[in-house]
């Protein structure tokens, strides 16, 4: 009897029924689950099982033989394709190099942080690269802040979008978050060998959040600055923290309206005496508004910077979340204090810009379009669902802790016991699911204490594939499943 694995459908979700079953059944047979040379069911009986129109089975087996995976021969059943060595699809296996594990074949990668760009290729997308490409190309360089027209755009979006007060001169553009904070860094240097700051120490000092985001963690340690980790609470960072370090830092890294990767954010009462404590120490506030845009509960606040009265914060952030992180495109917000401007626009001077104008001036023509606003309304739309599928499955289990979901593009289950969590990513490797482990976001010497648990993203997968993947992760993290 022919053998099918359990489908599960999502009827009225963004993908078509077809092309539901089309990715279950290519999976299947990458993960070795359906064999080579073994037959398939007819599309008819497929169908009345799943219980959809013959056609969309029909249409599911031909876009899967004309891939490769199925073969049909007349009078025949379909069967699985078998490759010359008669070695199944799903057999060979990969080396991940940055993670030392072994992936199937068929990755389903659910790293925290990427977008859907399944919407980025309509006519708005596509207009405004064709009006790029057909500008006169200019014999300079493009300015060291960024375009004019682009800088305009992005200070009407942050007025409108995050309440942010600001004009195209406060704005500079970078190639994404990592090179805004290099900028800041290096300018926070610049200003304390000045003298202008409250000491010339050659290392700047950077309150982070633990757990933060590692990459900024790196970048920051790269550039020379001396990090000190302050463990974050359920609302962010906790400002007692703040007040109890005896050399107060010259700098915090903060993620203020969605705590990165937890999810907590500051009260506008928090808010306020972080401004106050950054006024009365001279200290720098570096606020990341990583994805603020998607705001899934209750209404979202505004920046911190919209807060700023001293010039205290520089505001950092990107498109990456918003659009693409392959335009390598972002920006930073200077305050109003003429040291802060400064130091930054000195550092710019010494190191200009790598964003291409050709895709400055295409995201400036997004922005000005009302593209980029429609794509966020409809890609918000898109994840609260997505959103509401992972609460669905892993809502309310024994052990475990379901967080980071009020906003943005991922979530976080926590588990009690730390083995747990590793032997958990162990096995979704192994079944070919990618996940984060929440304890590599901790840095600082109670990292070894840090809490466990999964961090995994939902934006950038279909529907379909997430529903799998959640099935997954609810097997390998139920309480009998490993040890603790």
């Amino acid at each position: 009897m022919p053998f099918t694995p359990p489908i599960t459908l999502i009827r009225g979700g963004t993908d078509s029924l077809s092309a539901q079953i089309v990715a279950q059944l290519r999976s299947s047979i990458l993960l070795g689950e359906m064999r080579s040379g073994e037959s398939v069911p007819s599309s008819r009986a497929l169908a009345h099982r799943l219980g959809v129109s013959r056609g969309s089975v029909v249409t599911a087996y031909e876009q899967l033989n004309g891939e490769g995976y199925l073969v049909s021969t007349q009078g025949a059943p379909t069967r699985v394709a078998v490759l010359l060595h008669g070695e199944t699809l799903a057999a060979p296996a990969r080396p991940m190099v940055e993670a030392g594990q072994q992936y199937p074949l068929d990755v389903l990668d659910l790293t925290p942080g990427y977008p859907s760009t399944r919407r980025l290729s309509g006519r708005a997308w596509t207009a405004a690269w064709r009006l790029a490409a057909a500008r006169p190309i200019p014999q300079t360089e493009p300015p060291l802040q960024g375009t004019l027209a682009l800088r305009t755009e992005i200070a009407d979006h942050l007025r409108h979008a995050r309440g942010v007060r600001c004009e195209a001169e406060d704005i500079v553009v970078t190639a994404g978050t990592s090179e805004a904070l290099a900028l800041v860094v290096l300018a926070l240097r610049e200003h304390l060998e000045s003298g202008a700051g409250k000491d010339s120490a050659r290392a700047p000092v950077v309150a982070v959040e633990t757990p933060g985001y590692p990459a900024a963690t790196r970048a920051l340690q790269r550039l020379g600055a001396i990090l000190v980790p302050i463990s974050v609470e359920a609302d962010g960072l906790p400002m007692s923290a703040l007040h109890a370090l005896t050399v107060p830092p010259q700098a915090v890294l903060v993620t203020p309206s969605h705590q990165y990767p937890l999810g907590g954010r500051l009260s506008v009462d928090a808010r306020l005496r972080l401004l106050d404590w950054a006024r009365r120490t001279d200290a720098w506030i570096i606020e990341d508004d990583y994805d603020s845009e998607f705001r899934h509960v209750g209404p979202p606040l505004p920046a911190l910077a919209s807060l700023d009265n001293d010039g205290r914060v520089v505001l950092v952030g990107s498109f990456s979340k918003i659009l693409t992180p392959w335009l390598r495109l972002g920006y930073l917000v200077m305050p109003a204090r003429a040291a802060v401007r400064r130091a930054v626009l000195a550092v710019r001077h010494d190191l200009p810009g790598p964003v291409s104008g050709v895709v400055q001036d295409a995201a400036a023509e997004l922005l000005a379009s009302g593209a980029v606003r429609r794509h966020i309304a409809a890609t918000r739309r898109d994840y609260a669902h997505r959103r509401s599928l992972v609460l669905d499955a892993l809502s309310g289990r024994p052990s475990t802790t379901l967080s980071a979901l009020d906003g943005g593009l991922h979530a976080v289950l926590g588990l009690q016991n730390p083995a747990r969590s590793t032997a958990a990513i162990s096995e979704l490797a192994a079944r070919g699911i990618r996940v984060a482990d929440l304890r590599d976001y901790s840095a600082g010497p109670g990292a070894a204490d840090a809490p466990a648990g999964l961090v995994f993203g939902y934006a950038a997968v279909s529907d379909t594939a997430l529903v799998r993947a959640l099935d997954h992760i609810r097997a390998v993290t139920a309480v009998d499943a490993v040890p603790g």
